[in-house]
């Protein structure tokens, strides 16, 4: 089975002449330190460059994944399953607008929080206000506007009209709680999975 990843045709032409160098190099001792050495540096610079890419990038990322069967949340009949990250969190990766992203599942936060790029990029326009929400968080209090999210879809879940705050003090962290939990009809851990079981089940996200 061939699987089309969609990679420009330049990374392959790139990844075939490496290839074709390395296999030279062996029979050269200190070409190959060097070709060893090329090698490491184009490695951590790429992996920086995908860590500043990330949400370029993270529509690929995804398809690669789903063809690879690496993802970390799937549909078992009516309900949605999400594999424990090896950080110990649950994560989803959810369709927020025009724009897919990953959202840490915290049962310990009261409202879901998106970053000021998430709310823009989902739509969402934070409410101007001369008093902000102030929310109590690990590092101390933080402030706040609130907003409308007009749709949120993952897995076989969907949630309309979600209340959310918005603040540049989350960072780029994206966080999903408890006031979008309390609309499923269960929700449970097993093991070092989380089960997500709605009222209504939709058809799986794409």
């Amino acid at each position: 089975m061939a699987f089309d990843f969609g990679i420009p045709s330049p990374i392959l032409i790139a990844l075939g002449g490496l290839l074709i160098v390395m296999l030279v190099a062996r029979r050269i001792p200190i070409l190959g330190r060097l070709v060893s050495l090329a090698f490491w540096i184009v490695a951590i610079g790429s992996l920086v460059l995908l860590t500043m890419e990330r949400e370029r990038l993270d529509p690929w990322l995804a398809r690669v994944a789903a063809k690879l069967n690496l993802e970390s949340q799937e549909v078992a009949g009516s309900e949605t399953r999400i594999r424990m990250s090896p950080d110990g969190h649950f994560y989803v990766r959810a369709q927020m607008g025009g724009t897919t992203r990953r959202l840490l599942v915290d049962s310990g936060a009261t409202i879901t929080a998106l970053s000021p790029r998430t709310a823009e990029l989902a739509g969402v326009e934070p409410r101007t206000s001369p008093f902000p929400v102030v929310l109590r968080t690990a590092n101390g209090n933080v402030q706040a506007q609130t907003g409308q999210l007009a749709e949120m879809r993952f897995g076989n879940v969907v949630a309309r009209d979600l209340t959310v705050v918005v603040s540049p003090a989350f960072g780029d962290v994206d966080v999903l709680g408890m006031n979008f939990l309390s609309r499923l009809k269960s929700w449970r851990v097993e093991g070092r999975t989380l089960i997500l079981t709605p009222h209504h089940p939709q058809a799986k996200a794409a």
